[in-house]
């Protein structure tokens, strides 16, 4: 049981005060009938919710995807630097969304945020093999040779060992794609640091089924579509 403005709020379309002012307004029905307060307390699995003449069907997590800017930190709080919560509004802000892995500060592309604990850690194990794509532009010259070292897995000179990974070299100069199994430090940077092309730009295509809008701009959010969490928990057999 948890309280009308919470329930409605967890969906990311409206804030608790906008909730308050819908059930003041007789846009809130229950079970067909108007809500008569915002904090009164309903059972999501078994209450039939509408607002403002459409049905709501209500989830106990959310999930946000994120397009990723550079120059922003993939964490939750920071005192001195601006990190991707803040690109949310503030009623996604307090619902304890968390990045599923992380971006480094001058990477940008798709990131997915959750508060979803169960479904981050099977995305996030190599148990479950859960591909993420990545676009590279480097600063060296990449061979057929190197693309059979990422297949093979790589044991790096700092004793990083790394999964088989795919190199898709492109016909664009000194640019490729990164496909991991795994998200270890650094770890895009410091397999093409040691085929001796350090990254110079890097980019988060798609992680599993999902894959980053191409009108997305950089900065913007959007929540996923039941079909895409019906593919990430398929993704991880859950």
């Amino acid at each position: 049981m948890e309280r009308l403005d919470k329930l409605l709020a967890a969906t990311g379309r409206w804030s608790r005060r906008e909730v308050k002012q819908l059930v003041r307004q007789g846009q809130v029905l229950v079970n067909g009938v108007p809500a008569a307060s915002a904090e009164e307390k309903y059972d999501p699995a078994s209450a039939a919710f509408t607002v403002c003449g459409q049905p709501l069907t209500l989830r106990r997590y959310t999930y946000v995807l994120l397009h990723k800017p550079a120059g922003v930190l993939t964490a939750t709080e920071d005192r001195r630097q601006p990190t991707v919560l803040e690109l949310l509004p503030p009623e996604l802000r307090r619902i304890d969304l968390a990045p599923v892995g992380r971006l480094d500060k001058d990477t940008e592309g798709l990131l997915l945020l959750t508060n979803d604990g169960e479904l981050t850690h099977r995305l996030l194990s190599p148990r479950y093999h859960v591909d993420k794509r990545y676009l590279a532009r480097v600063d060296g010259d990449l061979s057929p040779a190197d693309v059979s070292a990422f297949a093979a897995g790589m044991t790096l000179p700092d004793g990083l060992v790394c999964l088989p990974a795919g190199l898709e070299l492109l016909p664009q100069p000194r640019t490729c794609i990164v496909t991991l199994r795994e998200g270890k430090f650094h770890q895009v940077k410091r397999m093409l640091a040691a085929c001796g092309a350090p990254v110079l730009y890097l980019k988060r295509l798609s992680m599993g089924p999902l894959t980053l809008p191409d009108g997305l701009p950089p900065g913007a959010y959007r929540l996923l579509t039941d079909e895409e969490i019906s593919a990430l928990y398929r993704v991880c057999a859950m």
